[in-house]
């Protein structure tokens, strides 16, 4: 599914109930592909020209079960998979839509499983 974005001079105009649910949509499908679920929380807003996804991520029993025993490994890993995570929704970003992407940033806090991604568009 491709959608086409309004530009109004410069301005990109992305407000709709629509375009915010289909971008919450390809977040969640990241998510399923790399975890096996999707998230319990999910709230896409856009200012300006930057999308942010408020997500609460579920705790893996794997990732429990790291923490517990080898915590440095666990954050490494932690890591490693938020870049992938950034690598693989701007992938699907490109693919879908014909938004012009200038960088995704994302926090993640393992502790509590809250992530929170920014998409500065160009």
């Amino acid at each position: 599914m491709i959608f086409t974005i309004l530009l109004i001079g410069d301005v990109v105009i992305l407000q709709s109930n629509e375009t915010k649910k289909l971008l919450a949509h390809l977040y969640n499908e990241v998510s399923k592909e790399m975890f096996g679920v999707g998230t319990t929380l999910l709230k896409v807003t856009i200012e300006n020209e930057i999308i942010t996804f408020q997500a609460k991520h579920r705790r893996s029993p794997r990732s429990t079960a790291l923490e517990g025993e080898v915590p440095g490994l666990k954050q490494e890993v932690d890591f490693q998979l938020s870049l992938l995570y950034k690598k693989k929704l701007l992938q699907k970003l490109q693919e879908q839509t014909e938004l012009s992407i200038d960088v995704v940033l994302r926090d993640f806090d393992a502790r509590t499983q809250w992530a929170f991604t920014n998409i500065i568009l160009k």
